[in-house]
């Protein structure tokens, strides 16, 4: 096994975490469009964050860096993966809140985005409100903030185990 993942290049391991990132990406847009569950503010912030871990994977799967890219590659997505891991435990957080103690629901992101400056709509989004309080898609007990910052860890580390193959 040791030897089969020294053999794969560089570029098609940071191919695979592409792909992982879009599938996750993709379930998302079917749990929205085809379950209908709409994203709730934290939701949309980690989906931004995936999309950005998304993007490095792909830049550096065409990139095909060497050692020292590798690192920053890896630091990059580590540290993308690191504020996903933040988000989704606080996401987490407030879905374990009792009933009482949940924040109040907040204006709409459309709304916020035509009324607000940028500043104001990132640290609303980022308290979070009465709607990331519902728990929505369940598989295995875990909620989608649970296997979201699975996932988070999962590409980190995916990143990190990269740039220590490299030579």
């Amino acid at each position: 096994m040791v030897n089969l993942w020294r053999r794969i290049s560089n570029s098609w391991l940071y191919l695979a975490g592409f792909l992982y990132a879009s599938g996750l990406m993709g379930f998302g847009f079917y749990l929205q469009y085809v379950k209908h569950q709409d994203p709730c503010p934290l939701c949309m912030v980690q989906r931004v964050i995936f999309i950005g871990i998304l993007a490095l994977y792909l830049i550096a799967a065409t990139h095909g860096p060497k050692r020292a890219g590798a690192r920053i590659y890896a630091a990059l997505i580590t540290l993308f993966s690191a504020s996903g891991i933040a988000v989704a435990a606080r996401h987490i957080w407030i879905q374990h809140l009792p009933a009482d103690q949940v924040p109040a629901c907040g204006p709409g992101l459309d709304y916020m985005l035509e009324t607000m400056p940028m500043a104001n709509v990132l640290k609303e989004l980022m308290h979070g409100s009465g709607e990331c309080a519902a728990r929505g898609w369940t598989f295995l007990t875990l909620g989608i903030p649970e296997w979201s910052l699975l996932c988070y860890f999962a590409l980190g580390t995916w990143a990190v185990l990269i740039a220590l193959k490299s030579k």
